[in-house]
């Protein structure tokens, strides 16, 4: 049963310590006579959002008298038979009893933090959460609760710090377990699992050196930025967190399929949100519940790890970490653990603050101008995905490529037609396919790695391969592929064993001479300098289209 609530005429008073929105109108003799139904409701809506705010602030007194306020206006409401003013009017009155409940219940059950809570809840979905964590999840639990001990004591002081509850801290172990590099299906990211659009939008800088959405400061800050935002837009905690799990637009979706336009409580969306999102908030709850009561729930908990002591040194020039732990004689393993924003393992090509271990600065410093630069791996190309609408020329002009070398490069019979959803290789920037033509070749034996002896190599077929792919990589034809395994379909099924010819002709008409790679040089530039096509350097040099070179190797290239 629903409680009836009396009507109190008293207004509520302001919060002292902290500026409050305007109050709606009292239903006073200052008011007009006769207010029509909507305004009415309006009206009662708005002391039901003051009621939210007071009793987010703690202030329950002045939260229960905001409800009664605006329960004693939809009191007022007649309705005159309009269904839609009847279905705000019932909508409302739920909701205004379902606050009034929850406000006296959190008189004795809210995790407090730094006067705003989270409402300790007990139900159904909480104690199957718990279950999950004490059975199939418990190994998961008492690791990621061991892991926090790194990372949490510098959450919990950003938290106080910005007057957040100080109980968000545990929102990684749902998120990532507190793993700092983990990645999800959605490649979402780190502690807090941000995706890349998310991060950027809260400052969160990504490029070819760093993540710093792996950076459980920065990344802490912005957690604690969109936090905050999705706190003001939805009113309370675990509505909040539930955006921020899914989204902010996929929870708006669903309030706005409630007839009340205020909408503050999670539970009232529960069986609306997705699945995962809606058991979200128990998994949370849960954590809180046995954190504060593990004995009671079978749960011994461990000893969190230690937060290592650190500094910051700042490099200006590329550095691999594993060099700079050799100079610092400590584990490469626990310098990628303090920096684990650094994508490629080395500082970047920019002035970088490089956490070590406390007290090493000096040694570092001492030893930097000895350390070399380290110059990374250059890659043959960059995958595009071909999107709707895309042709290779649009596609050549935003990496600043050629048709005809994306068109060699991918061994494609036409220029003229691509298809969504396509994987292209896209050669690096300003590099182009020779127009000469080729010389007659002359034939050599090609005898790859796993020949024995006999007159074939045996292949098992491999998920994404295709007969054209094997032909190339083995320098044969897809004809004589077929022709050897005599088959009458060029489909290929995943484990199909292939017998290939052992011997292939490949196309070699030049003499050779030794090249030493320079910096920035990559395959198809070699290639291009020296007047050859880039499947000639690559297996002139046994290279593939994913092998790296670096500067000072020594590969073979067409003599003058």
């Amino acid at each position: 049963p629903e409680p009836s609530p009396v009507p109190s005429q008293q207004k509520a008073k302001p919060l002292a310590e902290k500026p409050r929105p305007p109050r709606p109108s009292q239903p006073s003799p200052s008011l007009p006579k006769k207010l029509s139904d909507q305004e009415l409701l309006d009206s009662a809506l708005e002391f039901c959002q003051t009621a939210s705010d007071y009793w987010e602030h703690g202030d329950l007194d002045n939260a229960l008298d905001a409800l009664d306020q605006a329960y004693s206006l939809i009191l007022k409401v007649d309705g005159n038979g309009k269904p839609e003013i009847d279905q705000q009017k019932d909508d409302l009155r739920f909701t205004i009893s379902k606050r009034i409940i929850e406000v006296y219940t959190s008189r004795f059950t809210v995790a407090s933090g730094n006067g705003k809570e989270i409402p300790l809840v007990m139900n159904k979905y909480v104690k199957q959460a718990i279950r999950l964590f004490q059975t199939g999840e418990r190994k998961f639990f008492l690791n990621a609760y061991r892991r926090s001990g790194r990372y949490r004591p510098a959450i919990v002081k950003a938290l106080r710090e910005a007057g957040l509850p100080e109980e968000l801290s545990w929102l990684p172990l749902i998120e990532s377990g507190f793993k700092i590099r983990a990645l999800s299906k959605a490649r979402a990211l780190g502690l807090w699992q941000f995706i890349a659009s998310t991060g950027y939008k809260y400052g969160l800088k990504r490029d070819r050196w760093i993540d710093e959405r792996m950076d459980p400061d920065k990344s802490t800050k912005a957690a604690i930025a969109y936090l905050k935002e999705l706190h003001r837009i939805f009113g309370d905690w675990t509505t909040a967190l539930a955006a921020y799990n899914c989204g902010e637009g996929t929870v708006l979706r669903c309030i706005r399929t409630q007839h009340v336009n205020y909408m503050d409580n999670f539970w009232d969306l529960y069986e609306k949100l997705p699945m995962e999102t809606a058991f979200y908030v128990p998994k949370f709850l849960a954590v809180l519940h046995i954190l504060a009561n593990p004995e009671t729930y079978g749960f011994a908990l461990p000893d969190p790890d230690t937060p290592v002591e650190t500094e910051t040194v700042t490099i200006d020039k590329q550095v691999h970490l594993k060099t700079i732990a050799r100079h610092l004689n400590i584990s490469y393993e626990l310098l990628r653990e303090l920096n684990p924003e650094l994508r490629l393992n080395s500082t970047p090509n920019r002035p970088y603050a490089l956490r070590i271990p406390k007290g090493k600065g000096a040694v570092l410093l001492a030893k930097l101008k000895d350390i070399p630069v380290w110059r990374p791996p250059v890659p043959a190309y960059i995958v595009h995905r071909v999107r709707r609408g895309e042709t290779l020329s649009t596609i050549a002009k935003r990496y600043r490529s050629s048709v005809r070398a994306i068109v060699a490069f991918n061994g494609l019979r036409s220029a003229r037609f691509i298809r969504a959803g396509w994987k292209l290789k896209i050669p690096l920037r300003g590099t182009k396919v020779s127009r000469r033509p080729a010389p007659t070749p002359k034939k050599i034996s090609l005898t790859t790695p796993s020949s024995t002896g006999s007159e074939f190599v045996q292949y098992t077929v491999r998920r994404g391969d295709s007969l054209w792919k094997i032909a190339r990589r083995f320098g044969t034809t897809t004809k004589a592929i077929r022709r050897f395994n005599q088959l009458s379909s060029p489909q290929l099924r995943i484990g199909q064993i292939l017998y290939i010819p052992k011997t292939a002709t490949i196309p070699i008409p030049f003499k050779t001479k030794p090249y030493k790679v320079l910096e920035g040089d990559s395959p198809f530039m070699i290639a291009q300098k020296h007047q050859m096509s880039l499947s000639e350097f690559l297996k002139l040099n046994h290279l593939t289209p994913r092998s790296t070179i670096f500067p000072g190797q020594i590969v073979l290239v067409k003599s003058d």
